[in-house]
C-alpha cells in the first residue's frame, strides 16, 4: 500500500517547490486524490482542448420503454403517497419530516433506489433515480435532501463502486430495510482544504480495529442516521524524508459507543432536515469497515462525487419546472391594463427565461445521467459542469419567478393559502434554492475543480519541465516533445473544420453547433495564452480561470440542450417548441460567453483584490460606522 502511495505522487507533476508548508501539502494531498488517468472520452475535456466532438452528444441518448416504464409508475407511485401524506409547509414550519411519511417511502425501497438488486435494492438506473429526485424536489426540498444525502452521496453510492462482497453483503440490504446513512468529510475548522482535518483514526496495537476521535460538521442525515461513512486522517507514509498525510473512509454504526450528536443545525432552507454536528470519541472501528483502503478516503470521496452530484442538477430542474408552472399560470390568469401579465412585453421576457432555462437543465441533467448509466464517458468534469450550470441557473429562474409575482411571491404559501389564493412556496422555494449553490462543492470551488481537470492535457505534456529535480537530459527531450505536440495542436485552433461544417442534421439549431465548435477552439487558444502568460502563476488568477471555465460550461450546455431539442422533435412530429427553447437558450448563452470573453482582458480584477485588502487590514473600518456591529442574539442585561 505504502509502494502505491509513493508511487501516486511520484507522478505529481505540479511544482510544490515555492510554496508555503501549508498550501503545498493541500497540493499534495489534493493531487494524490485525483484520478490521473482518462480511460474514457471526456466531451467537456475535449471543449477546452479546443475539439468539438458532437457524435458524443448527438444523437441524444434515450431511455428504453422498459427502464422508462418502471421510471413512470415509480415516479407517480412515491408522489401520490408525498402528496397525500406530507406538507412541506409543515415540514419548513417544524422542521420535522413525519416518521409516517419516512416509514412509508422506506417500504417503497426509497433509500435502496440505487441498491443494486442482487442486495435487496431497487436497482434503479442513474436516469430514473434523477427523475424520482427531480419530482420529489418540485414538492419538498427537505425531504429530497434527506433521500439524495443518504443514496448519492452517503454509504449506498461508494460502497456500490468500492465495498468489498463481504461490505456490500453487510450493509447494502439494510438500506432496503429503511436504515439511512450519512456522509461526514466537513469539519468545524475545515472545509474545502482537507490537508487540514482533525478528526483522526488511530490503528490499535493489535492492527484489528482504529479508534476515532474527532468532530464532524454539517453532516446531512447525521443526526439520524444508523450507518455513515467517516473521512479520518490515519497514520502518514514516507516518501523519502518528507511525511505524506493520508485519509481514509470508514464505516462507522450509530450504536457504536463514542459516537454523539452534540448539535443539529438549523438554516435558512430545507429546515426539515437534520444536519449537525457529530462528534467521535474513542469509537472502536474494525479495520473491516474501512472503504477501498487506507489513504484512499479522498480519492473515494472524489469519485463518489462525480455521480453523487448529478442529483443535484435533477433537484434544481425540478424546482425550475415548479417555477414554471407556478409562472405559466399566473402569467395566465392574472390581467393588468386589460391584458393578461405574461402577454405584456416584461412578463413575457421572464416567461421565456424560465421556460428556455428549465429546458436546458432538464438537457444537462439526463445526458449527465445517461452517461453515468452507459460507464462508457469520463464524467467528472461533465459533472461538475451540471452541478455549476444547473445550480446557479436555478437560482435566477426562482427569482426571476418571484419578481414575476411581486407580492405573492415574496409571501409565503401558508398566508396566499388562508386568504384564499393559490398558495404557490415560490418564497419557501428561494429559501431551499440558495443551498444548492454551496454544497457539494461551492460554484468557486467548481471553477477551480474545472480548471485543474481542464488544463491537465497541457501539465501532463509539460511534466517533465515542471518537476523541479528531473535530469536536464530528461528535460531537454521533454521540451522536444512538447515543442512537438504544439507545433500540432496550436495551427489547429485556428484552421480547421468548423471553417466547412454545417450541422445540417440539426434543421434551424445547426448554428448554434457551429458556434460551439468555432468558439471551442477559441476558448483552447486563451487558455494556452494565459498559461505562457502566467505559467505557475496562473492557479492564483482565480477570477480569470473562473470565466474561462464558465465558456466552457455554456459551450457544453448549448451542445447538449440543442441535441436535446432534436430528440424531443423527432418523438413529436410537427412540434417545433423544443427548437423554441432551445433556441432562445442558446442565444442568451452566447451573448453570456461573449460578455466573458470580454471581461477577461476588460475588468477590474486587481483593484478589486487591492480594495479587499484595504478592508481586511482595518483601512476602512469607517465605513461600518452607525451600526450595531454585535452578532449575537438574545442578549439581555442581566
Amino acid at each position: 500500500m505504502g509502494e502505491e502511495n509513493n508511487a501516486a505522487q511520484d507522478e505529481m507533476i505540479i511544482d510544490t517547490s515555492k510554496m508555503n508548508a501549508g498550501k503545498a501539502s493541500a497540493m499534495e494531498v489534493a493531487e494524490g486524490a485525483r484520478q490521473t488517468k482518462w480511460e474514457h472520452p471526456s466531451f467537456g475535456g475535449e471543449i477546452f482542448m479546443g475539439v468539438f466532438k458532437p457524435d458524443m452528444i448527438f444523437p441524444f441518448p434515450e431511455q428504453s420503454e422498459e427502464d422508462k416504464k418502471i421510471g413512470d409508475d415509480y415516479v407517480k407511485k412515491i408522489m401520490d403517497f408525498l402528496e397525500a401524506n406530507l406538507d412541506p409547509e409543515e415540514v419548513d414550519e417544524t422542521r420535522t419530516i413525519p416518521s409516517l411519511v419516512v416509514d412509508g417511502m422506506a417500504d417503497m425501497g426509497v433509500f435502496a433506489m440505487k441498491v443494486p438488486k442482487e442486495y435487496a435494492g431497487l436497482g434503479f438506473t442513474q436516469v430514473n433515480y434523477n427523475r424520482v429526485m427531480m419530482a420529489i424536489s418540485s414538492y419538498c426540498g427537505s425531504t429530497a435532501v434527506l433521500i439524495s444525502a443518504h443514496q448519492s452521496i452517503g454509504v449506498p453510492q461508494p460502497l456500490k463502486m468500492f465495498g468489498t462482497k463481504e461490505q456490500k453483503e453487510a450493509w447494502l440490504p439494510r438500506f432496503r430495510e429503511g436504515k439511512i446513512s450519512a456522509f461526514a468529510l466537513t469539519e468545524p475548522n475545515v472545509g474545502s482544504d482537507p490537508a487540514q482535518m482533525a478528526t483522526e483514526a488511530v490503528l490499535t496495537e493489535d492492527g484489528q480495529h482504529y479508534i476515532i476521535n474527532g468532530d464532524k460538521l454539517w453532516c446531512t442525515n447525521g443526526p439520524i442516521a444508523d450507518i455513515l461513512v467517516v473521512m479520518a486522517k490515519t497514520a502518514p507514509i514516507m516518501r523519502g524524508d518528507k511525511e505524506i498525510k493520508q485519509i481514509t473512509a470508514l464505516i462507522v454504526e450509530k450504536g457504536m459507543p463514542g459516537f454523539e450528536v452534540i448539535h443539529r443545525c438549523d438554516f435558512m432552507g430545507i429546515r426539515g432536515i437534520n444536519n449537525g454536528l457529530i462528534r467521535f470519541t474513542n469509537v472502536k472501528v474494525p479495520v473491516g469497515n474501512v472503504i477501498l483502503g487506507p489513504g484512499k478516503g479522498l480519492k473515494l470521496a472524489l469519485a463518489t462525487l462525480n455521480t453523487g452530484r448529478l442529483t443535484l442538477p435533477a433537484a434544481c430542474t425540478g424546482m425550475a419546472k415548479a417555477c414554471l408552472n407556478s409562472a405559466r399560470r399566473w402569467g395566465s390568469e392574472r390581467v393588468q391594463w386589460g391584458a393578461p401579465i405574461g402577454k405584456h412585453e416584461a412578463g413575457a421576457k421572464k416567461i421565456a427565461f424560465i421556460a428556455s432555462s428549465t429546458f436546458a437543465m432538464e438537457a444537462v441533467t439526463f445526458l449527465t445521467s445517461h452517461w453515468a448509466d452507459h460507464k462508457d464517458k469520463d464524467i467528472r468534469i461533465e459533472a461538475a459542469m451540471a452541478k455549476m450550470f444547473c445550480s446557479e441557473l436555478a437560482w435566477d429562474v426562482v427569482d426571476e419567478t418571484m419578481q414575476f409575482r411581486g407580492g405573492r411571491g415574496y409571501e409565503r404559501a401558508t398566508s396566499l393559502k388562508e386568504r384564499g389564493e393559490t398558495p404557490f412556496p415560490i418564497e419557501r422555494m428561494m429559501r431551499e434554492c440558495r443551498i444548492n449553490r454551496i454544497i457539494e462543492g461551492t460554484t468557486d470551488i467548481m471553477k477551480l475543480f474545472l480548471a485543474r481537470e481542464a488544463m491537465d492535457p497541457h501539465l501532463t505534456v509539460a511534466a517533465d519541465l515542471l518537476k523541479k529535480h528531473v535530469p536536464v537530459g530528461q528535460k531537454i527531450r521533454s521540451g522536444v516533445k512538447l515543442a512537438g505536440f504544439y507545433s500540432m495542436w496550436y495551427p489547429t485552433q485556428w484552421v480547421n473544420s468548423s471553417l466547412w461544417n454545417t450541422y445540417d442534421d440539426l434543421g434551424g439549431l445547426s448554428k448554434h453547433f457551429s458556434y460551439v465548435e468555432t468558439t471551442s477552439h477559441r476558448l483552447a487558444r486563451t487558455i494556452f495564452h494565459y498559461m505562457g502568460i502566467y505559467q505557475d502563476r496562473l492557479e492564483h488568477k482565480q477570477m480569470l480561470l473562473g470565466r474561462l471555465m464558465e465558456i466552457g460550461t455554456e459551450l457544453f450546455a448549448i451542445s447538449t440542450t440543442c441535441s436535446y431539442a432534436a430528440h424531443k422533435m423527432s418523438l413529436t412530429e410537427g412540434d417545433e417548441t423544443p427548437k423554441y427553447l432551445a433556441d432562445v437558450f442558446s442565444l442568451e448563452s452566447k451573448r453570456k460567453i461573449e460578455r466573458l470573453f470580454d471581461e477577461i482582458s476588460d475588468n477590474d480584477d486587481t483593484k478589486a483584490v487591492k480594495l479587499a485588502q484595504s478592508v481586511l487590514d482595518g483601512d476602512i473600518t469607517w465605513l461600518e460606522d452607525g451600526i450595531s456591529t454585535t452578532p449575537s442574539i438574545g442578549n439581555t442585561p442581566e
